[in-house]
């Protein structure tokens, strides 16, 4: 394996160096300067963390970007169109927690008046969940998803030093975990090394000589120190024990002997002497500099002195904790410092990566999207996604298809002349920004990193959007002045704080209210597949055997409830789908109904049309509430009839529930359209006509089998 990798390094710097040769011969980029953006590990992260702090510190804006090993713990936990806006934020809460960033970049702008341009200052952090510290529960874990994790090696992600050298972290739950942890590490130790001793039997004939041994010995020591006897001599007098078991030393300016050489068993017997015949003695634990635990036998002077001493050791091991958690907090110092200058955060398409920092680096996901808003907005007040912003109807792009705004692509239309190197000239837009690079002492306006796909890097052409963006926008940084703040701006005020929760679905999530907001400011020509989802309306079904296909399951249920009864059957995997009722109240006909058959299980039930539904008898169907738990819950099967029978759901059929909380949803998708109901809103109310009035045809009727991606490409 270590070969392998080997292979690998070697492999990387050769095509690097080809590249870089291309470059220097190509006539095309001959002045195109080449130099790589800011890579931080463990190894130097005390120092960028220093420049960063003031490059923030004087920044405009912050463009950031993760990379991460994984996206969906289970295909069913991917983004669906039959998805509510409170299970989206759950399928997003559920990849957060189960997977790592592993890389994070961070890249602050400065506009520079001197030369109307934007600098740059692109930083690649690698981080790696390593576990600094000893308290604080078990060692981390995450998932790898193989597709994450081959994308991330087809562009040389570098795991060997991301493991090796990537900057460990704690969130700031953890850090206050700690403290309380390690600050009442030492006195339970003493506690329970005083119990440990106390309850040590003494009944061995060798234990008996060795604590009688002992106590003549320590007496020996302390009566020497009464009497101003000569330490050194004293400590050779006695030939029956080795001279380097005993050393007397200083310790908080008092005399203290050193115990060196004793078996864990022989130190509890050597506590258990002093705490029986000796009061103006204490055992004394300390952590040496070598991170080794010297064992001490310390004279004092009163019982005050002898509290005196222990306060000193505990406070002593107070710093120390507070000095090793302050290391332990990591690349959490970029994030605070983030929060802390409240700067305008400028991401892509960024909710999941937000989602990511709360719980990396804050603290655990809030149950629902409503709370978890409301605590986001109050570390990271001004957010901005560069994918509403390309979307929004007042952003006049020629160029750019509305469905098509990836990061990469919106980078080579706005910033030709920086991506030159992935796309050929002349089919971008002209750059109405300048933007300089500057990598610690390297600065060029135009300028080749040779990275693709870096977090840094991406960060770096998410800031280059934006800027563009704005200038497209109507803003003029000619007329910037630095004490004007940009997410003040009355331009881009409507745009701030609005994220997408689903882009493949359109909806927008504003971190103010924690509502969906409409979509009529936004264009999205997405292809709709679906009359509008009415969730009242939806049985999850799940559990029949793999052979029954949707269409199969449409027949079945129309042939009871009338050939208009379903609106449409959809997918989530093969053992489980959505069916979408005509009306509300047949999603109770039709689980009351399956719940009669298989109590029944007579002929006349065998014979009936949902037999073939119920073959096997290990079909389970419910209200769309249930979907709704099952997406909350940690665990994660493959399959969604595997996950509801890890959760010990058992019944056959769910009795329904109060609809209070879904007629809430039901209000809340009127108020704010569903993208099935944005575009083409006269097609679509025709088809819920015709099925109102049972005028559709069958083939008119739609199906899905398919499944859609959690989040699409940046």
């Amino acid at each position: 394996m270590k070969k392998q990798w080997m292979l690998v390094g070697a492999l990387s710097k050769t095509l690097t160096l080809a590249s870089f040769t291309r470059s220097l011969c190509s006539s095309s980029t001959a002045t195109t300067p080449t130099f790589a953006l800011k890579n931080v590990t463990k190894s130097n992260f005390e120092s960028a963390l220093g420049d960063l702090r003031r490059l923030v510190r004087d920044a405009d804006f912050v463009a950031v970007d993760l990379e991460m090993t994984g996206v969906t713990s289970a295909p069913w936990r991917e983004s669906f169109e039959f998805d509510r806006f409170d299970i989206r934020y759950l399928k997003v809460k559920d990849s957060a927690e189960k997977f790592a960033v592993v890389q994070f970049g961070v890249c602050p702008f400065r506009w520079d008046h001197s030369k109307q341009s934007f600098v740059a200052h692109p930083h690649n952090f690698y981080i790696f969940p390593r576990k600094e510290i000893p308290v604080g529960g078990r060692s981390y874990e995450f998932l790898c998803q193989t597709t994450s994790i081959d994308f991330l090696a087809r562009y040389q992600f570098d795991f060997n030093l991301c493991i090796q050298e990537g900057i460990s972290y704690l969130s700031r739950g953890q850090e206050d975990d700690a403290l309380r942890n390690l600050h009442s590490m030492y006195e339970d130790e003493l506690r329970c090394n005083s119990r440990e001793a106390r309850d040590t039997p003494v009944v061995r004939i060798a234990d008996v000589l060795f604590t009688e041994r002992m106590k003549n010995r320590i007496c020996e020591w302390r009566d020497g120190l009464l009497l101003n006897r000569n330490h050194r001599s004293e400590t050779q007098e006695v030939s029956n024990d080795s001279p380097q078991q005993f050393q007397t030393i200083f310790f908080k300016m008092r005399p203290a002997l050193l115990l060196n050489g004793f078996t864990s068993h022989q130190l509890r017997l050597i506590q258990l002497v002093i705490e029986k015949h000796y009061e103006d003695l204490v055992f004394v634990r300390e952590k040496a500099e070598t991170s080794s635990v010297h064992q001490l036998v310390v004279y004092v002077d009163s019982r005050n002195d002898r509290d005196l001493v222990m306060k000193e050791v505990k406070d002593g091991l107070h710093k120390e904790a507070e000095m090793k958690i302050k290391a332990a907090v990591g690349f959490r110092h970029v994030i605070d410092l983030l929060s802390s200058e409240q700067k305008l955060i400028v991401g892509h398409n960024c909710f999941l990566d937000i989602a990511h920092i709360y719980s990396k680096f804050l603290g655990p996901l809030p149950s629902t999207a409503e709370e978890y808003v409301s605590s986001v907005n109050k570390y990271f007040p001004y957010i901005i996604d560069t994918k509403i912003l390309l979307n929004a109807k007042d952003m006049h792009l020629p160029l750019m298809k509305k469905s098509s705004t990836s990061l990469s692509r919106a980078f080579s239309l706005l910033c030709p002349e920086i991506a030159s190197s992935v796309q050929g000239p002349g089919l971008g837009l002209k750059p109405r920004v300048k933007v300089e690079v500057q990598v610690d002492d390297m600065r060029s306006l135009n300028w080749n990193s040779g990275a693709k796909h870096e977090a840094g890097y991406d960060a770096f052409m998410t800031g280059c959007v934006f800027a563009q963006a704005c200038s497209h926008l109507g803003y003029d940084f000619k007329l910037y002045s630095p004490s004007t703040n940009l997410a003040n701006d009355e331009k881009l005020q409507k745009h701030i704080n609005l994220l997408y929760l689903s882009w493949i679905n359109g909806d927008i999530i504003d971190l103010r209210t924690g509502k969906r907001t409409a979509e009529s400011a936004y264009s999205n020509n997405l292809k709709i597949r679906y009359p509008r989802i009415v969730f009242q309306n939806i049985a999850l079904i799940w559990g029949f055997l793999p052979k029954i296909k949707a269409r199969e399951i449409r027949e079945c249920i129309t042939k009871v409830f009338g050939l208009n009864s379903v609106s449409s059957v959809y997918h989530l995997d093969e053992t489980a789908v959505f069916v979408q009722f005509s009306k509300a109240e047949l999603v109770t006909d039709f689980l009351q109904l399956k719940e009669t058959l298989e109590r029944n299980n007579d002929p006349i039930s065998v014979l009936h049309p949902l037999s073939k539904l119920l073959e096997g008898r290990n079909t389970h169907a419910a209200t769309y509430e249930s979907y709704k738990r099952i997406c909350g819950s940690p665990i994660s099967e493959v399959l969604f009839a595997d996950q509801a029978e890890a959760m010990r759901i058992k019944w056959k059929t769910e009795s329904l529930e109060s609809n209070r909380e879904v007629e809430t949803q039901e209000n809340e998708m009127a108020t704010f359209p569903n993208t099935s109901d944005r575009s083409e809103s006269g097609k679509i109310n025709r088809i819920i006509d015709n099925l109102a009035c049972g005028h559709i045809q069958e083939d008119e009727a739609i199906d899905s089998s398919y499944t859609c991606e959690a989040q699409l490409s940046k």
